[in-house]
């Protein structure tokens, strides 16, 4: 399954010119009273808190936001912009909220519940649809208090205070296109909590963390200083006209040919691919901050759950501080203090390795660990156990979403179920072997386990020399696993699951797979990228 192929709805060309060629940011001319395309009809309202509601009118334009028993007011400024804070909300609805100025807006069937952005590459983008059992999915999918919304795919240097979409109520034909991790994990919070469910999904196959910063942070920062320069040399020498002019020409020349080869009854020549805007794109840094996180900064949100990190792979020990100053900066954007971060680690993927190796796929998957020591109020949900191969898509989103809301219903909802998948805590070097102590979640459920084998898989382990080889283990311990080789005799290291595709088969005993992890700090194949 291919990046271009995903979510094809989400891909709207036309819509992207059309926002970027509005002359005003992406925001509605001026004239009557206007709200952006977040707020609408069938949207969920985040309970429990202040609610911003923002708009444009004339300058100096009174106008009146009214919900339930409340109403606020307010005057445009001289920009014509406007906002106001609504009151904390209980769980509920449908509500009708008005906004009056010299015409009045009426947004109908408007809940109250719990609302959670979906954000990150193309594991998020991946639709319903394409999921394991994608056409049962959608069939099921009857859920009147679960409302969708997507920001379409914008990339600009520009800020954009708008977007074309709006609120969908989910259903058989409304869920099929939407992120399937989302709405996994908004139908399981749904179906546990019993109240209404907002999903906000902007996510875009491909995309780097940078793309999703601000520009002017990744310049302030000497760390970033070669990533800007690479970047700033594209943008002075990239020409799209240009390319697209001779892709035109690549593609009269190929009509030719493969009319020629059809005459002749031979298979045709494969037609040129035409060429991509990468000013335009989900690489460039700031585009998605401008384009697609920008217009809805500052709705109600309980938090965001994320999915994204193969396209830096190439660049793990960067992540380490990229990752954290992105979800710094959408916190401090937000004003909504530390809210939830959970993000999925990368799966198991590629070709298995029978001789331990070096791996830029698990160094990523250090890098989102040490995010968790690093910020407070985030979790990640370990998927070792759930990728494919062959397939950088798996299909398997039902259980990576439950691993998301895990962390959402013991952390934010409490909700008493286990959500952390064991993690590397301490080792000890005894008598040619290592000990190694994970924390493991209390209760039976926590305790260590292994599966399908008794065997324990995935160790490998080295002496002074920094030569890895496989290594045999047995756990010890409900959170204590010993581990060594006879062909080392004075171990110093040892990893686990530590290859892009590990064979491993340490968990807790409810199931959560244990994190990736390595002792030592030796420098990695991406140190200095």
């Amino acid at each position: 399954m291919k990046l271009n192929s995903l979510n094809s709805v989400k891909v709207q060309a036309t819509i992207a010119i059309a926002v970027l060629l509005s002359g005003t940011c992406g925001a509605p001319a001026r004239a009557d009273v206007k709200v952006p395309s977040i707020f609408g009809s069938h949207m969920v309202l985040q309970q429990g808190q202040n609610n911003r509601i923002w708009g444009w009118a004339e300058p100096g334009e009174e106008v009146k936001v009214t919900i339930a028993d409340q109403t606020k007011s307010t005057k445009a400024g001289d920009d014509g912009r406007w906002n106001v804070q609504l009151d904390p909300l209980a769980a509920g609805g449908p509500h009708q909220l008005t906004i009056a100025g010299k015409n009045t807006l009426a947004l109908d069937d408007v809940l109250v519940g719990e609302v959670w952005l979906c954000s990150g590459q193309s594991n998020m983008q991946f639709a319903v649809s394409n999921a394991n059992d994608g056409d049962l999915e959608k069939l099921s999918a009857k859920y009147p208090q679960i409302r969708l919304i997507s920001v379409p795919q914008v990339g600009t240097q520009e800020p954009q205070d708008n977007f074309v979409g709006q609120w969908q109520v989910c259903s058989p034909d409304t869920v099929g296109d939407f992120s399937a991790v989302g709405f996994f994990f908004g139908r399981q919070l749904h179906q546990t909590l019993g109240v209404p469910i907002g999903l906000i999904d902007n996510s875009w196959g491909g995309s780097a963390c940078e793309a999703w910063v601000k520009r002017d942070l990744l310049a302030a920062d000497e760390r970033y200083k070669g990533l800007l320069e690479q970047w700033e040399q594209t943008e002075k020498t990239f020409d799209f006209q240009k390319a697209m002019a001779e892709f035109r020409e690549k593609r009269k020349d190929w009509e030719a040919r493969a009319q020629q080869a059809k005459d002749q009854g031979k298979q045709p020549p494969a037609p040129p691919r035409a060429p991509q805007n990468v000013l335009a794109g989900q690489h460039r840094p700031g585009n998605l901050y401008c384009g697609v996180l920008h217009p809805i900064i500052g709705y109600g949100i309980r938090g965001a759950i994320w999915y994204q990190g193969e396209a830096n792979a190439g660049r793990a020990y960067q992540y380490r501080d990229l990752f954290p100053l992105m979800i710094k900066l959408w916190r401090d954007e937000w004003k909504q203090g530390d809210f939830p971060f959970y993000w999925v680690q990368l799966a198991d993927y590629m070709a298995e390795s029978p001789e331990p190796r070096d791996s830029a796929w698990a160094e990523l998957r250090e890098a989102q660990t040490m995010t968790m020591a690093r910020l407070p109020n985030t979790g990640q949900a370990v998927i070792t156990d759930l990728g494919e191969a062959d397939d950088i898509h798996p299909r398997n989103k039902q259980d990576v979403a439950k691993r998301l809301a895990r962390w959402a219903l013991a952390k934010n909802y409490g909700v008493e179920v286990p959500c952390a998948s064991p993690l590397y805590k301490s080792m000890e070097c005894k008598d040619n072997k290592i000990v190694v102590q994970l924390e493991v979640s209390p209760g039976p459920d926590g305790a260590l386990d292994s599966f399908d084998v008794a065997e324990v898989r995935g160790f490998t382990i080295a002496a002074e020399d920094k030569k890895f080889v496989p290594a045999k283990a047995k756990i010890v311990g409900r959170d204590r696993v010993e581990v060594w080789s006879d062909d080392v005799a004075n171990p110093v290291a040892v990893r686990y699951a530590w290859a892009d595709n590990p064979v491993c088969n340490l968990r807790s005993k409810l199931g959560l797979p244990v994190t990736p992890f390595r002792t030592d700090d030796w420098p990695g194949v991406t140190a200095g990228k």
